[in-house]
Formats: C-alpha cells, sequence, structure tokens
C-alpha cells in the first residue's frame, strides 16, 4: 500500500528540524521528491549527534536485498524491524503532502493496454505538511528508508482496506524520533478521519515503456 506519494516542499525548519542536510543534495536532475516512487529518493528528517536535521534516503530500506522494494513495514516486532524500532537513531520523519492508494477495481484506458486502477490521493488539512513515522538504515546501495504502516481509518477503508501509513499529530514526532519501543508501538495507529480529505478517483497516465 501507499507506494505513491508526493512532498511539495523544499528542506526548511520543518517538525523542529535545524534546516541542516547531513549529507549532499543529490544534483542531477532525477531527484524529484515531489513524486516519489519505490526506489526513487526523498527527503527525511532525523536525529545524530543530539541534532534533527534532514537527510536524502531512497526509498527501500533493505536497499536492493528483497525481490521487491521494501516501502512499507507493520509488523514491528519480526527480528530485522525490532532492530530498527529499538533504535531511537534509526528512526525518521517522512514529510508529504499527499499519498495515493488505488481503487480495487481496474479501468480501461482504451489504448489496447491492459486496465489499470485509479488513484486516489489523501491528504490532512490541520496538517498541509506532515510527518510520516518511518525507519532508515545504511545498506550496500546507500541509506534506505521505509514508512511504518498501521490500520486504515474509516476513510481510507474501503479504498484500502488492509492498512494505511502511520501519520504522526505535530506533538507526538520527538515522541517517536527519542522514546522508547512501546512509545512508538503506542503511535501506531490510524490518523483521525475528521481532519483528513480525499479526492479522485484519478485516472493514471501510463508512463513510456508501461505494459
Amino acid at each position: 500500500m501507499c507506494n505513491r506519494a508526493r512532498y511539495k516542499g523544499e528542506p526548511e525548519t520543518l517538525f523542529s528540524s535545524t534546516g541542516k542536510l547531513f549529507d549532499e543534495r543529490p544534483r542531477e536532475n532525477t531527484f524529484n521528491p515531489q513524486e516519489l516512487r519505490p526506489k526513487r529518493r526523498n527527503y527525511v528528517i532525523r536525529e545524530q549527534d543530539g541534532i534533527r536535521g534532514w537527510d536524502v534516503m531512497s526509498w527501500d530500506v533493505l536497499g536492493g536485498q528483497a525481490p521487491w522494494p521494501m516501502t512499507n513495514v507493520r509488523n514491528l516486532g519480526l527480528p530485522q524491524w525490532r532492530k530498527l524500532a529499538d533504535k531511537p537513531e534509526n528512526r525518521c520523519l517522512v514529510p508529504l503532502t499527499e499519498f495515493c492508494e488505488w481503487t480495487p477495481d481496474k479501468h480501461d484506458l482504451g489504448d489496447g493496454k491492459p486496465p489499470l486502477k485509479r488513484e486516489m490521493w489523501f491528504a490532512v488539512t490541520d496538517q498541509p505538511t506532515f510527518a510520516v513515522a518511518g525507519f532508515w538504515q545504511h545498506t550496500k546501495e546507500g541509506a534506505g528508508f521505509t514508512m511504518v504502516t498501521c490500520d486504515p481509518n474509516e476513510l481510507v477503508a474501503p479504498i484500502h482496506p488492509k492498512a494505511m501509513i502511520t501519520i504522526l499529530a505535530p506533538e507526538d514526532h520527538d515522541r517517536w524520533l527519542q522514546g522508547s519501543y512501546d512509545d512508538i508501538v503506542a503511535l501506531q495507529k490510524p490518523y483521525p478521519t475528521e481532519p483528513m480529505t480525499v479526492r479522485g478517483p484519478v485516472f493514471p497516465t501510463r508512463r513510456k515503456g508501461d505494459a
């Protein structure tokens, strides 16, 4: 779920960060955090040596070591995720302005190619830029991150009944980055429905080379 999202912004003092980039921003035009897809790079916020700042990482916490990009994790009790959850230095905030879920049904675009699911875009009205709970680690391909998921709320469930990303309230940012394992497990819960909106269905644009 949620293998497409957007962040329409630039590094700044957001979520109590210093505006500091821990690593240099990529200097090539394939870096586009406004359209986040698996294995592409995005800004994340983390803490290092007592400083909260920004970093650029790929959206695959296993760095290509699995058959598919590991973009979302849910069972924090599994050993490979527990080791990240236990350590504050491996936690991060992923800033987004909206995220996508796909409709269960498919739509025929009339182009002679297989039908595609349609896009539903979710946003948070009380947080135009919101933080998603995440983990990160160093991999053979560089730093990679993942988003933590939870049960869906009543707005997301009709589109994706299995899960939604864990959106954090502003007062919970410090707790996610600095708290105990029990603290972050308690934060793994659906965001309230009332301040969220959804738009769609949006018919997807088939990219060159798609089947």
